[in-house]
């Protein structure tokens, strides 16, 4: 006899053999027993959640000869032809190569005819959502006036597509996913019934990975039997076949991005490439993790929420606390971006390297986030405050500057000054270091009124946390440039537009001071920022 896949091996014979879905397997069982059973069942649900099995058991139990509370007795005929596929009262229809309107025709000849022996003949119409709008009018007909003697059972990963007039006329049944604890153990217990020997280990993280398809995680267990044949299955057999990664890498992983070490990032990234594992599964797998630390510092109670061992879980809890939030969902943002772009690239790997540089290295980034990073960079620095030199230590050109001066009063900037330290704006920005040159690219200055020197951002998330860590040094050196004591204030360009409408109107005017108004917008309007200030 030649070799049957798990799946199909495996496939429920009995209502107690469905697993997960629980809901839908009372309601059924309870509808043989008292005999009110529909004409017309639809089953929606994701792939490998059991529509197909369910719809079979409950073909066989309606027909069944002695059905023992309301399940089928697996021992009659018309149970054991069911079981062996020759049972002539059910009739699969796989919709998806056979959803025209002469398909449905058929059907709609066919069941005038009572069935052979049983009560019931059903009609299983898998992927139901791909019959074209001519079929599912045809088949409208029958389902408005079934003979007695008819069950039809729709199944479908979509029925979102089949139209009102059907999903009315049927009952609906929503196959869940499966939890990973109940593919797990399910699992384990065929491993047991075929004698092959297993990790627990090897077990959870295939049933992770089949995303609660219990039909998906047979295919992999049975691709990993074959594999390595013979021998006892671990978590690393399982991950060299899949291409996949240990979880203790992602642990790493994490450590290093949040250090910002681009090169040991991308070592890391060659040991992984070297050993054969593939980038697609590492970076979806990665996006869990980020995941699972994003709820353990989010919640109060993760155990309930995470698939994962309590071992798992409290390493989890210990990397959380280094990491912040702000962090995570900007990583979960760059490598669910990562994902979709790897599936149309075949230079994986200089992709992944390129948004790791990106996060490691956000000086190189111009996105608003990498903007943030920049500034929690200075943060750091600033909190962790400067080193101090013994007197000895201090260099002769720099002693006088810790000396004490005599406070020198300096005279007010007045409307002229003002507009001179506009125009020299762009000159005062280049005596400041690199990183503080970066924050301010996007800055112009602005005048409004005699008084005030504004200094004009284009975003206004990062105006407050530059005014607290550097402020009083852009306005020094504004003041050392004009020798006078300057009002500064920092404004945002949709701020300084409304203040600019609420001095002088809304009508153009030709002066020196709406020239300097000018200036500032039309910077703003040279980087592709649209203002309607008249």
């Amino acid at each position: 006899m030649s070799y049957m896949a798990l799946y199909r091996k495996k496939r429920p014979k009995s209502f107690e053999d469905v697993l997960g879905q629980d809901h839908i397997v009372t309601t059924l069982k309870n509808q043989v027993k008292s005999g009110r059973i529909a004409h017309a069942y639809l089953f929606c649900g994701t792939r490998g959640t059991g529509k197909t099995s369910t719809a079979k058991i409950f073909a066989k139990v309606v027909n069944c000869k002695e059905p023992v509370d309301g399940q089928p007795c697996n021992q009659c005929s018309l149970c054991k032809a069911m079981d062996e596929g020759r049972s002539m009262n059910v009739i699969e229809i796989d919709a998806a190569s056979n959803n025209g309107v002469d398909n449905i025709r058929e059907i709609r000849e066919e069941v005038k005819y009572s069935p052979t022996e049983g009560k019931y003949k059903i009609y299983i119409i898998d992927e139901v959502h791909m019959l074209s709008t001519g079929a599912f009018n045809a088949l409208l007909k029958t389902l408005e006036e079934p003979p007695a003697h008819i069950i039809f059972i729709l199944a479908t990963t979509d029925p979102q597509k089949i139209p009102a007039t059907i999903l009315s006329r049927c009952q609906r049944f929503d196959f869940r996913r499966i939890s990973i604890e109940d593919i797990a153990l399910r699992l384990k217990q065929y491993m047991k019934e075929e004698n092959v020997d297993i990790e627990d280990k090897a077990l959870h993280y295939i049933a992770r990975l089949s995303e609660g398809s219990m039909r998906d995680a047979l295919s992999i267990l049975d691709q990993c039997i074959s594999f390595h044949y013979g021998k006892s299955i671990t978590l690393e057999h399982v991950l060299d076949m899949l291409g996949a990664v240990d979880s203790d890498i992602f642990f790493e992983f994490t450590s290093i991005l949040h250090h910002q070490d681009s090169l040991k990032a991308i070592e890391l990234i060659d040991q992984i490439m070297m050993k054969g594992r593939d980038i697609g599964q590492f970076v979806m797998d990665f996006i869990s993790h980020l995941r699972n630390l994003l709820i353990v510092q989010s919640t109060s109670n993760p155990e309930s929420i995470l698939d994962v061992t309590k071992e798992h879980v409290e390493i989890l809890k210990k990397q959380a606390k280094e990491v912040d939030g702000v962090s995570l969902l900007r990583w979960i943002r760059i490598f669910s971006e990562l994902s979709n772009e790897l599936k149309y690239t075949d230079q994986k790997r200089i992709l992944l390297e390129v948004n790791i540089i990106k996060i490691c290295q956000p000086i190189m980034d111009e996105s608003r986030d990498a903007l943030l990073d920049r500034i929690k960079l200075l943060e750091q620095k600033l909190s962790q405050g400067l080193m101090v030199a013994t007197k000895e230590e201090v260099k002769p050109e720099l002693k006088a500057l810790t000396e004490t001066k005599p406070q020198v009063v300096k005279p007010k900037a007045v409307s002229k000054d003002i507009k001179k330290g506009v125009d020299l704006w762009n000159d005062i920005k280049l005596g400041f270091d690199p990183m503080l040159q970066a924050l301010l690219t996007d800055t112009k200055a602005g005048y409004l009124e005699d008084d005030i020197y504004y200094i004009v951002f284009k975003d206004s998330v990062i105006i407050d946390a530059i005014k607290k860590n550097h402020g009083n040094a852009i306005i020094e050196k504004i003041e050392e440039t004009l020798k006078k004591e300057v009002n500064v204030k920092f404004i945002s360009i949709a701020e300084y537009e409304k203040k600019y409408k609420e001095i002088y109107g809304n009508v153009k005017e030709s002066s020196e001071e709406t020239d300097h108004i000018e200036k500032v917008i039309q910077f703003f309007q040279d980087q592709n920022i649209h203002l309607e200030v008249w």
